[in-house]
């Protein structure tokens, strides 16, 4: 199930917005505005963010170029009653994926959502084939020849997200923002460790490698 997050500090709207994406198959979270939205990212692993603009304390232009300066690329759909051009060319510059204008169709949000979704090219059932290896992100298994590996959480959150962009450099830093959380206060060598961990288990495995890129950071690089 893919989780959806709500960035809206009218209450009413936001559950709204959450109610109609849980009856349409998706698990959504709920965040009063972008510091609070940034909090739940320390916890939860986040497919797609659905961001008002004008909000207290921290707002939606702000959020999205957070997001970004820190390597999240998770689809980013921007809800809003200002439909000037401007307001919309900020959006779009600072890393939003699409836009809508209140009052919205919650059908018509619903559909972008799914495109989105498909466009970011997130499996349907958040399934990655590579090779004869097959990611399975609700069981954090990796199924590869005649084995069947479960993964701690954070191992497997690493593999998927370098697995997920081929030949993609990630540094330390985005790895750690992203699956760790930007306020965690482990060291960035964390990923060190889990990388050498990921190595191990997959040393024999035909399908991928995880790269250093001396400098920078790592990526994996599909051998099939």
């Amino acid at each position: 199930m893919f989780n959806i997050m709500v960035v809206e500090d009218d209450i009413q709207m936001r559950r709204l917005l959450c109610t109609v994406l849980t009856k349409n198959g998706y698990n959504a979270i709920g965040a009063e505005n972008g510091t609070a939205a940034l909090e739940i990212l320390d916890k939860e692993i986040v497919d797609l963010i659905i961001s008002d603009i004008m909000m207290p304390e921290m707002d939606g232009y702000e959020l999205t170029s957070q997001l970004r300066d820190a390597g999240f690329n998770m689809p980013i759909l921007m809800i809003t009653a200002r439909e000037d051009f401007e307001s919309k060319q900020k959006g779009f510059s600072l890393g939003s994926d699409d836009y809508m204008v209140k009052p919205i169709d919650v059908n018509e949000m619903v559909l972008r959502v799914g495109a989105l979704l498909r466009r970011a090219k997130i499996s349907n059932e958040h399934k990655i084939i590579c090779g004869n290896t097959q990611l399975d992100y609700d069981a954090l298994s990796v199924k590869w020849e005649d084995r069947t590996s479960v993964l701690p959480q954070k191992e497997f959150y690493l593999l998927y997200k370098l697995i997920s962009y081929p030949n993609r450099i990630f540094t330390r830093q985005q790895l750690m923002d992203e699956i760790w959380g930007m306020e965690s206060e482990s060291d960035a060598r964390t990923v060190d460790v889990h990388i050498n961990r990921l190595r191990e288990r997959f040393k024999e495995n035909k399908d991928f490698e995880i790269m250093t890129v001396r400098g920078l950071g790592y990526k994996v690089v599909r051998k099939s």
